[in-house]
């Protein structure tokens, strides 16, 4: 398979990067497009896939680049769904797939594959199953996925018996067909990524699709607290278990402030350093993988009670004279920002804004009893402040970030919780989401020292 052919591969970025090399390797012709320039491009990657001999054509989608001739277009996850090329192959019959399917069907020794999906919790749930079964079983575990590593940078390292850990997106699962991770994980469900999926009845479609080739054999970890996620699972193959935030079930579940595993104290809450009923659910769901592998009580706790979350995710940042800071990046949607509320009982100072992604932002009104002051920022920033005003809520609007972030710490009090979490895309001023919350830790950063240098 995936030798001596014709390949398109569509979108530079890793992924694209990281197929190409895995397929050059393998004796196919390459052909690599990308919108955005050369120049802009990693220089030493342009390099190495030409020196493989793949072609390169940046900086525009020439029509006629893409005809009959080739066997597959290999779709980088953030490409739309109705590119112009994606949809001339297939009307042209060529096979739409990604580079996780590419990695999927080269992989050819005996391995066990744990797939973690869903609107909230996924980077979170992933990395802690990583680091559980890392400690578990050192030098077998492989982090990959969305979460930044694309499974075929591993494809030369998988030895037989390895553990694959992989976050997928619904934008990878739009284009897998034969993937089957032997555990599968839908940690929730909510209306996200309309404008790349085009509906939320599409989104769900496609996040079901990490089941579709399973078998009793394979196992469903689904949160039981979701309704979406049960009418969406009724029908798959799997043997299903379950975790629950509210009731005792027979599973894992919450109980007098301990995490049970079918009716075992886990886990005192007490000691959990991460906040948030969403994160408890992000841990027993991880629970629920790592008992699958048979990996110990010990070994779980001493993961878990040490475990500070994953960066830009309701990250901690700093408590600076009664104040905490959480950098919460990564909320790009009303649900994430809604999650981030409910964690917080005192006073909070949120920043909204970015990207206008045309959310309606009333969706947060139910969980802005502790916000005193909306900072409002970015492109949609007039937007937020009319949705300010309209729930009569104290509200300040500025351009950029870090006129927030002054605007935040000046209005602050002992006690109060400053939180970004945007709600919203970073596209507008930043190339990621990433760079949102660096830029956000580096302020609070020189807050501290124009304090201390006053």
């Amino acid at each position: 398979m995936f030798t001596n052919q014709k390949i398109f591969v569509l979108g530079m970025a890793r992924s694209g990067y990281e197929v190409s090399k895995i397929l050059s390797s393998r004796g196919n012709t390459i052909v690599l497009n990308d919108a955005k320039e050369e120049d802009v491009q990693n220089q030493e990657q342009v390099k190495e896939l030409r020196d493989l001999g793949v072609q390169l054509v940046f900086g525009s989608h020439p029509e006629d680049l893409l005809d009959d001739t080739f066997d597959y277009l290999i779709k980088n996850p953030g490409v739309p769904i109705d590119h112009f090329y994606v949809e001339k192959a297939k009307k042209l019959g060529i096979p739409v797939i990604n580079e996780v399917e590419v990695a999927y069907l080269l992989i050819d020794k005996p391995i066990t594959l744990i797939g973690i999906t869903g609107t909230n919790g996924k980077t979170t749930t992933t990395t802690l199953i990583y680091e559980i079964l890392n400690e578990a079983f050192p030098h077998r575990v492989h982090l990959t996925g969305n979460i930044g590593y694309p499974l075929c940078s591993f494809l030369t390292k998988i030895k037989t018996n390895d553990i694959i850990v992989m976050e997928v997106s619904c934008q990878q699962l739009e284009n897998l067909e034969k993937f089957n991770p032997h555990i599968a994980v839908l940690t929730n469900l909510s209306p996200a990524h309309i404008d790349f999926l085009k509906s939320y009845d599409n989104y769900k479609r496609v996040k079901g699709k990490i089941f579709q080739n399973h078998t009793k054999d394979d196992i469903a970890i689904l949160n039981i607290e979701n309704q979406d996620v049960l009418d969406l699972t009724k029908d798959i193959k799997s043997t299903v278990k379950y975790f629950s935030s509210k009731n005792t079930i027979n599973g894992c579940y919450i109980k007098k402030n301990q995490i049970y595993y079918y009716d075992k104290p886990i886990l005192d809450i007490d000691k959990i350093k991460v906040s948030g009923l969403h994160n408890m659910e992000n841990i027993m769901a991880s629970i629920m993988v790592c008992k699958e592998l048979d990996v110990s009580d010990d070994i779980i706790r001493k993961v878990i009670y040490e475990f500070k979350g994953v960066e830009h995710r309701l990250e901690y940042v700093t408590n600076y004279k009664g104040r905490t800071f959480y950098n919460d990046s990564k909320a790009t949607n009303n649900k994430s920002t809604q999650i981030a509320l409910s964690a917080f009982h005192s006073p909070i100072i949120l920043l909204l804004g970015g990207l206008d992604r045309n959310q309606d932002f009333h969706e947060l009104t139910p969980y802005m009893e502790n916000v005193k002051l909306i900072v409002c920022y970015g492109q949609n920033r007039m937007k937020i402040k009319e949705y300010a005003d309209t729930i009569e809520k104290k509200v300040e609007m500025c351009e950029t970030l870090k006129e927030a972030v002054d605007i935040a710490y000046q209005n602050s009090n002992e006690n109060d919780i400053i939180l970004l979490s945007p709600a919203t895309a970073s596209w507008d001023q930043y190339a990621c989401f990433e760079d949102r919350g660096i830029e956000f830790k580096s302020l609070i950063k020189e807050i501290e020292e124009k304090d201390e240098n006053n």
